[in-house]
């Protein structure tokens, strides 16, 4: 194709003759190159004449199959899935929508057949359809009318019960036409206090993507504090029309900003808690097509940022009898802290550094790859100091230092690295206590040994107690506020093979990832 871009003399031309290419199914990079556009111009032009943010103009579909091939449900918390989804009418041309393998896992773990599923953030009808080829009754709806045209659209399909073979069951259960609207998730009146068996919605970015051309109340224009506000009347709404001992599951992912990570999960997980939710699980969504290479990879490393490749999977649960607020953030009393000294094992050399925000390293050489990335990464082959948590008792949490020079001074530090294998021993709810006060405790002290565009990395995970989900990342990130530390990166770290092929069924999904937290040193320590 002529790198010569085609001009017109006014910009109704212009639009006039991308709609023509988009609906011809050309591609928005070689119309982007053509017409001299970029994807976010293109993108606000279909929003604004379809009245949904849809990467394709051609809405007819041919289904193939029913259900997915050789399909096995999720038994771990990292949920990796290399097919986005393409059974019945699953597509992906409405943007940001999330695969059908999602909702698919929430509602054959979470809910029975026959029992009520809910979706507020309908979009195109993913979770409905899920519901119908899986036997349950569903209520979506979504503020965007265009976008609950096409969800009806994808529900326009033909299903017989002996067509809906997703368990081993010998029975085959009846289907329901999901029930579709135009409504607000802010706004449940029309639902009775505990009358859903399931949530499972996939709510907007704040101001990310936009799937309306501006629309009063699209929750995805609203900046970061005003999309938290409102989704607190979501989670408000969802309490109330959940049943107690039922579960929400909601997706949301980070963004960035100044190449520095904004935790919109974890800040979205706090929403919900503080409306009295219990967290249940805490599911890592791996994205793929994230590699970094080339171009992307070299410039991972001149301006060292990782790209996004991650998004967070809460399931909450109501419990069944209130949690006073009294007691949802008690403090225990404390054990005892003794310092030592150790050195992190470091693997010689790597291949390449790692440049997403999903690290994915072999059991045998797991530790060693993890601590060579960060120290290569963050110490800039300098000075850096590591302090690790073991635990020998239930009772008792030690906590190892180790500083190694280089020929600098201890002020001008480059990083800090705390490492918490402990965390990793069934922890009790004492010692986490402990870990989180130790830690923060820590950081205050040793700030000032860092210089200044230093870092702070912090290897953690989350725990499990009383079959609730302990989330420590997000914890600590609620605890450090030091005005002098920027988070850079929210890393989510697992080994390879730890699929769910080789997981048998359990009531609770098997924690098998763990996290790197890397604040930089803004400013000079000032006490």
């Amino acid at each position: 194709m002529s790198d010569q871009k085609v001009s017109f003399k006014t910009e109704i031309e212009l639009q006039e003759a991308i709609l023509q290419e988009k609906a011809k199914g050309t591609p928005d990079l070689e119309i982007g190159q053509k017409y001299g556009v970029t994807f976010r111009y293109i993108e606000q032009l279909i929003t604004k004449t379809q009245g949904l943010n849809i990467s394709s103009l051609k809405a007819s579909k041919k289904i193939k199959t029913l259900y997915p091939k050789n399909f096995k449900e999720e038994q771990t918390t990292v949920w990796s899935f290399k097919q986005r989804g393409n059974w019945a009418t699953h597509g992906g041309e409405y943007r940001g929508n999330w695969s059908p393998y999602i909702p698919r896992n929430v509602i054959l773990k979470y809910s029975k057949p026959g029992e009520l599923v809910l979706d507020y953030f309908c979009g195109a009808g993913t979770t409905a359809v899920e519901c119908k080829l899986l036997g349950r009754k569903c209520i979506a709806f979504d503020i965007n009318d265009k976008a609950i045209e096409l969800a009806k659209k994808n529900l326009d399909f033909a299903v017989e019960s002996r067509q809906l073979s997703f368990t081993d069951e010998e029975t085959h259960p009846q289907f329901y036409e999901p029930q579709v609207l135009v409504g607000d998730a802010r706004d449940l009146s029309f639902l009775q206090d505990n009358s859903i068996d399931l949530i499972c919605a996939h709510p907007p970015y704040a101001n990310i993507i936009h799937y309306t051309d501006s629309k009063d109340d699209d929750l995805s224009f609203f900046d970061i504090d005003n999309f938290l506000k409102e989704m607190s009347k979501v989670a408000r709404e969802s309490f109330r029309v959940l049943k107690p001992g039922r579960q929400c599951s909601i997706l949301i992912g980070d963004t960035r900003s100044k190449k520095h990570v904004i935790p919109l999960g974890f800040k979205l997980i706090n929403v919900y808690l503080d409306e009295g939710f219990k967290l249940r699980e805490l599911v890592i969504k791996r994205q793929h097509n994230c590699k970094t290479t080339g171009f992307w990879y070299a410039n991972s490393i001149k301006y060292n940022f990782l790209l996004l490749a991650h998004e967070y999977l809460p399931i909450f649960e109501k419990p069944n009898s209130p949690v006073p607020l009294s007691l949802r953030e008690r403090r225990v009393d404390y054990g005892l802290v003794i310092p030592a000294l150790e050195k992190p094992p470091l693997k010689r050399k790597l291949d390449e550094i790692e440049t997403t925000t999903v690290w994915i390293f072999p059991e045998k050489d797991f530790e060693k790859r993890l601590n060579k990335n960060v120290i290569d990464r963050y110490s800039n082959g300098k000075d850096y100091a590591t302090i690790t948590f073991v635990s020998h008792s239930k009772n008792e949490i030690e906590f190892t230092k180790r500083n190694i020079q280089k020929g600098r001074i201890q002020e001008d530090r480059e990083l800090l690295f705390i490492k918490s294998p402990f965390l990793s021993n069934n922890p009790s709810r004492s010692n986490i206590e402990q870990y989180l006060k130790e830690i923060k405790g820590i950081v205050n002290q040793e700030l000032p040994h860092i210089g200044k565009g230093g870092f702070l990395a912090i290897q953690t995970q989350d725990a499990r107690i009383d079959g609730y989900i302990e989330p420590l990342a997000k914890k600590l990130v609620d605890t450090l506020t030091f005005d002098s530390l920027w988070l850079k990166e929210i890393i989510v770290v697992t080994k390879e093979k730890q699929n769910s092929e080789n997981q048998t069924q359990s009531e609770y999904l098997k924690i098998i990832h763990q996290y790197l937290l890397v604040y930089e040193r803004r400013e000079r320590w000032t006490s």
